[in-house]
Formats: structure tokens, sequence, C-alpha cells
């Protein structure tokens, strides 16, 4: 394996030039040692049991370092410095007869390429005959390709059918050979064609064959993504693109990524603050409050956050928002009260829903926008149309009387808290019922963008991370933040969600570091309660707060002209301006 370079490596390696090997991990080398086949191998097992280990920790073998070394010299195109690695290491890539083993693939000497197979050493018979059927495979679907059906049949009964192994695909090759017509598995008939079958046929093979025959390709460069991914995961501070990490230095961010700085305080609202929500493109910022209000705020290009339009019309405080997934609409909820749909550009109301003798708790979208749901103060769910038409109602204890409402795409679940210290994940389309069950009672819930986590607030001050994804299971705990007497509602943050973060009672606004659960900064500013905390979704630099002290804060970051698009704003602005 390696590069394909200009000038022929040293003569311990010989280019194969028998076939155009370009694609095959760059080049494919015949080894030119005049050892034999059991020596050869030998050596390299022999190798292998060498217990010398490199590094501080006393966990890295030299071989196998070595070993992935040259690979990656190989894979990049520095053939002759992998060659000399070897030469000079005396610690072989692999044996020869793996590179013989390649050639006969590509030459499509099938037989040779199977025999050298059972002589590698494998002690796991499942490989070898994975390895076997996907070679003897390959030579059936040219054979058919090339229209000699009977020694197609042939292949297929005395050598595929008696591996013993995947009947579902032997009963697939056995149609191609009823009905030739039909699409090939994997032959082509132009020459060029099936020398790239055999290319993909190769790679298939280097994913099979264990590690101590075929080094996988390209495995220096995972261990390094690997690394860095882990120190950014261990990073309390990551919230930066990945882009600007190094090789040449451990990981570590400052506090200067996060949000910590006030730039805004928005003070339209005439009462408690007790809900917002940034839209899914960042663009806007939507408000509600006790003061029946419902305001709109547009995300300037500079990052100043303006208000856009006032939204009057409910009779009671509005305690639940929903964007709709193209952002150009919102959904409103008073307590108790009843639904509203609004157009952001022109801030007008577009309908109402609302339920005869009861009273509407909560409300969201349907991930195509086409309808829309809404909680019950009687415990049930309605689903409506756009024009307010009933799609469906679910009764029985569907929903208690709060305005958590959570819409999973993925697996098209309605969330919902359906008892004091239960979670109901209701199928909509398939009535599937899932639960998630608390020791405590659940007071609000949040669910990830990508909807797979679910975070919970509890009655005992802890918030609850639950992976979703499957079968429910708890995967972490956070602490730290006041609640006694109201509902406070927290949110993912920061890039790629890496930051929990929620509002308390006792004024501030809490983050934590996701993965590891430490508590990493507690911002001071408010005067009030904290009752709910968005993360701008497409900065993650913009973090805004609710407050009992009737404003909104716009968090930004803490240091002069590092921010997210170098546009931001890092005064402290006290906004109220009239519509």
């Amino acid at each position: 394996m390696g590069g394909v370079e200009d000038d022929e490596p040293p003569s311990k390696r010989v280019k194969v030039t028998s076939l155009d090997s370009e694609g095959i991990s760059n080049s494919l080398y015949l080894g030119q040692r005049g050892c034999s086949f059991s020596d050869s191998m030998a050596r390299l097992l022999a190798t292998e049991g060498e217990d010398e280990v490199v590094g501080s920790k006393g966990i890295i073998k030299r071989v196998e370092l070595v070993r992935v070394i040259a690979e990656a010299l190989y894979s990049l195109g520095y053939s002759k410095s992998g060659a000399c690695l070897e030469e000079e290491s005396g610690i072989p890539f692999h044996a020869p007869e793996i590179d013989f083993f390649m050639h006969h693939i590509i030459e499509g000497q099938w037989d040779e390429s199977v025999a050298l197979l059972h002589k590698f050493g494998i002690t796991d018979e499942t490989i070898v005959k994975l390895a076997s059927l996907a070679i003897f495979e390959q030579k059936f679907s040219e054979l058919l390709d090339d229209g000699e059906i009977m020694e197609a049949l042939k292949t297929l009964q005395t050598e595929i059918t008696p591996l013993c192994i995947n009947y579902e695909r032997v009963r697939e090759l056995a149609s191609f050979v009823l009905s030739p017509s039909q699409n090939l598995p994997n032959g082509t008939s132009s020459k060029g064609s099936k020398l790239e079958s055999r290319k993909k046929l190769l790679d298939k093979l280097r994913k099979l064959l264990p590690p101590t025959v075929i080094v996988p390709e390209k495995r220096l460069v995972h261990l390094v993504e690997q690394a860095l991914v882990l120190q950014k995961d261990a990073c309390k501070f990551h919230n930066s693109s990945v882009g600007k990490m190094s090789l040449l230095a451990d990981h570590q961010c400052g506090r200067d990524h996060i949000p910590t700085q006030t730039l805004q305080v928005l003070q339209e609202h005439k009462d408690e603050v007790w809900f917002l929500q940034f839209s899914h493109n960042g663009k806007y910022l939507a408000s509600s409050s006790g003061d029946h209000l419902v305001i709109i705020w547009e995300v300037m290009d500079d990052g100043q956050v303006l208000l856009k339009h006032r939204l009057y019309g409910h009779q009671k405080p509005v305690s639940c928002i929903s964007w709709s997934p193209d952002d150009n609409q919102l959904l409103t909820c008073g307590v108790e009260e009843l639904v509203r749909r609004w157009d952001v550009a022109l801030g007008e109301c577009l309908y109402i829903y609302e339920k005869s003798g009861l009273g509407l708790i909560s409300c969201a979208w349907a991930p195509d926008g086409k309808s829309v749901f809404s909680g019950v103060n009687d415990k049930s769910i309605i689903m409506w149309d756009l024009e307010g038409k009933e799609l469906e109602c679910w009764r029985r204890q569907r929903t208690l009387r709060n305005a958590d409402l959570g819409i999973s795409s993925n697996t098209k679940e309605l969330i919902t808290i359906c008892k004091e210290t239960v979670v109901l994940l209701f199928g909509w389309e398939s009535k599937s019922e899932r639960f998630i069950e608390e020791d405590q009672i659940i007071t609000s819930f949040s669910l990830s963008k990508d909807g797979k986590f679910l975070l919970l607030s509890l009655w005992n001050e802890e918030l609850h991370l639950w992976n979703i994804d499957g079968c429910p299971r708890l995967i972490s705990k956070y602490k730290g933040h006041k609640r006694s007497r109201f509902v406070l509602q927290s949110c993912f943050g920061g890039l790629d969600h890496a930051f929990i973060s929620s509002g308390s009672e006792d004024s501030q606004v809490y983050i934590w570091h996701r993965l590891s659960g430490e508590l990493i900064l507690t911002l001071a500013g408010h005067t009030g309660a904290v009752n709910c905390v968005s993360w701008n979704p497409a900065n993650p630099h913009m973090l805004a707060s609710a407050s009992d002290d009737r404003t909104i804060r716009i968090w930004g970051l803490n240091q002069v002209n590092v921010n997210y698009n170098g546009r931001h704003s890092n005064g402290v602005h006290h906004c109220n301006w009239g519509s």
C-alpha cells in the first residue's frame, strides 16, 4: 500500500506494474524478500509477539505503532519513506503474501486468493467464511456478466453454498441465474468497471480481515481524530469550530468562549417574563409574560436584538410559545385559554384554536408544519389542521396542566408529562407508547434539536438528561440551581449542544458542561427569579434569559472583539423601544 510517486521506491519493495493500481490504498507493493511464505508469516507473527512498549504510560506497543505509521506514510503517498521505515525498524508493514493476495484479487485469480486467505492464520472461522463469500460472490457476478451461466451456477453450488453462511444472500444470487436479465450484484461489463468493482471488494476485505493481518486503512488518522474529539469533549468551555483545533498542542478553551456578559437588557414587558425561545434559524426571539403580551424580537446582523412586533389578543398570561418549522409562523398559548397562530413577518393573528368549555394549556407544531397540537386541561391532546379542523383527539391521561409539549420529528412522537413523575412518548401515527419514570415530580422538560435527548427539570432541584434514542436511559444529572416555588425552563445550547443551561430562583443563570455534568458558570445580573433560558441555535455565543424582574437579558462573549460573527457589540444596552 502507499501513494503513487514518480520515482521508484527502494528495491526492497517493487511497485506493481501489471495493473492500474490507483485508488487501492493509492498503490500495491509486492515484497521481494526472498523468504518462504511460512517464514514471512512467522516473522510477522513473531514481531507481533514482541512486548516492547513506548510512551510514558506503557500501553503502546512499538511494533503496532511502527506498522500504523507505515500505513499512514503509504496512504499519504510517501512510499519511499514507508519502505525505509520498514527496513530500518525491521518491522514489516505486513507479510509479502498480503501483497500477493491483493494482486490475486485485482487480477481476478479467485482460487489463488482464497487459498492464501486460509494461510493467514485467522482463528475466527466466521471471518474466513465471510471473506471467502465476498470473493466467490465477485467471481460469480463476473461469470454471469461474461455470459458463463453454467460456470456461475457451478460456483454457486460448489463454492458459495458449502460455506453455509448467509442463506438469504445465496437465494438472492440464485435468482440471478434464473433471471440473467436482472441487474447483476457486482459484475460489470467493461474492463475499467470490472477493475473498480474489484477495488471495492478489496476495501470490503480490508474491513473484514483482522488488523493483525491488514492494518486498517488510515488507522493513524482515525486515532488522531479520536484523540482530538476526546480532547474537545473533555474541554469544559469548548464552543468554537473544530477546525480551529491543532495537533501541535493539547486542546483547551477558556471561559471567554461562553456567553457570560450582558450585552443587552430588554425592558419592554410590564410584568414577569415567563417564557422565551429563539427561532430555529436564530434570527428571531419570541417572549411572553404575565402581562398577556407576546413580543417578537429580531436578531440583527450586528448581533443587536430589536423589537419587531407586539402581539396583542391573549386575555391571560402566555406560558407557551412554539415556532413553525420554517420560522414563518408562531403559536402562542395562554394559561388554560386558547392558542393563537401568528404571521411572523406581519405580526398578525392568522387563526385562533379553542375548545368549547375547555382551556388549552400547551401548543406545538407537527414536523411538516401542516398541523398543530395542543394540550387541553381535561388531560387530552388535540391535533388540528391549520384551519382549525380537529383531526385527532387522544383522551385518557395524556397530559397534566403544564405548558410543556414536545414533538420528536425523528420518531413522530408527542412528548408530554402524563403523570407527576412520568413522561409519555406517544407515537401519534403508530399509536405506540413509551414512558420515562422519575422518583421526583417533573416540572418541565426540554427536547434536544436532534430529538435524541430529553432534559427533565425535577422538583428536587436536579436536571436529569435522558437518551430517548431507543430504550430511554438516564445518562447524566445536573445540580446546583435553586428551585422551590416556580416552574423553571432549561435548555440545551452551544456548539453541538455541549452545554446545559437553566434559570434559577436565586436570580442567576446556571451553565453545566453536558458530558461531564460539571457546573462551570453562573451568570449574575437579574434581580428576580430567572424563569427561562434559550440558547440561540445559530449562534453558540448568544444566550437569552427571562426573569421575574420583567427583563430579558441577552448574554454574549466576555472579551472585546471575540464573538460569533465578528460584529457583535460588547456594550450593555438598555432597550425600551416603541413599536
